[in-house]
């Protein structure tokens, strides 16, 4: 806030005598602080100016010549001008303590975030301690840090034609759909699995019957948001017309959504490389399957080539998107309103904070 601040501070000395030259700077110039200010309306922009005056010691006389009302009235005009600001956040850890995960959102500037509610590299779980839950509620309450992601763990495979490990995998969806709502998260991003070379339609009559399965298990609002793949072989999930069909057999189509990866679908053979791809892969998106039914974006770049089938994530701009196809992509008016979780590597070319300034660079 403060940063934003800094920047309205000179802006609006400038602005009491020309604002319409003035306004034309805010967007190109307070972009970057979007998400920063944890909102969904440039009107926060207004406030932190205002804050930032008043604390910074900066006092303007409103002499006769200028009018209170109309600099307050150009100030706010120009923030909302700026339009919605994008959610951008990350996946962050659960070590130690669940609500722990709240505390290293915050410390990395998150507006929203993703966890594993437990290990997500192993079948068995320890049951959420009543404290650990009461804590993680009442910092996300403090911190308006929302909405947040969960995301299943690795070993599940929805789509498994072994009777066992299908077993298994139902039974832990069903368990993260409760914890989910234990600990008052929205969203449950879960992958489609591999029919292991049973074929797409054993795969699809697996996993549709596990997900009306767990649903009608837990009656909550949690909803289970199904992960496009990178049509990697035997993958269930990688096109807009599996997802279709997927959705199409739900029991409860209330209660389950779409989560974009962006380089899955990139591997998959949907280009986001350029201004023209971007449109075109977000209007079939549109025509298949309905931007309504469009909940959380995983903001990854590829470092695989487009239809390559790899599922690599990349730093944004870094990879074959790049960014160009991101900036396209961030201010399509069906993204911006969407909260962006990150699930970039971790590296000396770049740190998740680096990851998390770039995007708000290129929303801006």
């Amino acid at each position: 806030m403060r940063a934003a601040g800094e920047t309205f501070t000179s802006l609006s000395r400038s602005a009491l005598n020309s604002p319409d030259r003035v306004h034309s700077l805010v967007p190109s110039r307070c972009g970057l602080y979007a998400t920063k200010l944890r909102g969904v309306c440039g009107l926060l922009y207004a406030t932190a100016a205002i804050i930032r005056l008043w604390i910074g010691g900066v006092h303007i006389n409103f002499s006769k010549e200028v009018n209170r009302t109309a600099f307050l009235s150009w100030l706010v005009n120009a923030s909302l001008a700026s339009g919605p600001l994008a959610k951008v956040g990350l996946h962050v850890s659960i070590s130690g303590t669940i609500d722990q995960a709240v505390d290293r959102a915050r410390e990395l500037t998150c507006d929203t975030f993703q966890i594993f509610t437990r290990n997500p590299r192993g079948w068995r779980y320890k049951k959420l301690a009543g404290e650990e839950v009461n804590e993680f509620r009442r910092k996300l309450a403090a911190d308006a840090l929302m909405p947040v992601v969960a995301h299943m763990p690795y070993l599940p495979n929805l789509s498994s034609p072994k009777r066992a490990i299908y077993s298994r995998s139902v039974k832990s969806l069903s368990g993260e759909l409760n914890r989910c709502n234990v600990l008052g998260l929205q969203y449950l991003v879960t992958h489609l699995g591999s029919h292991m070379g049973a074929g797409q339609d054993v795969g699809l009559e697996r996993i549709t019957g596990a997900i009306n399965s767990a649903i009608a298990e837990n009656a909550n609002d949690v909803m289970l948001l199904l992960e496009n793949t990178a049509g990697t072989k035997n993958s269930m999930g990688s096109s807009f017309e599996d997802l279709k069909r997927i959705l199409a057999r739900m029991d409860d189509r209330s209660r389950v959504g779409i989560c974009f990866d962006t380089a899955h679908a990139y591997a998959a053979g949907y280009d986001l490389h350029s201004p023209r791809g971007v449109d075109e892969t977000l209007d079939r998106f549109n025509s298949m399957l309905g931007f309504n039914t469009l909940k959380v974006i995983h903001l990854n770049d590829s470092q695989g080539g487009l239809g390559s089938g790899r599922d690599r994530h990349e730093h944004v701009g870094i990879g074959y998107i790049g960014e160009k196809g991101f900036r396209a992509f961030l201010k399509h008016e069906a993204i911006r309103r969407l909260p962006l979780i990150l699930e970039t590597p971790i590296d000396e070319r770049r740190d998740q904070l680096g990851d998390l300034r770039k995007v708000r660079e290129l929303s801006a």
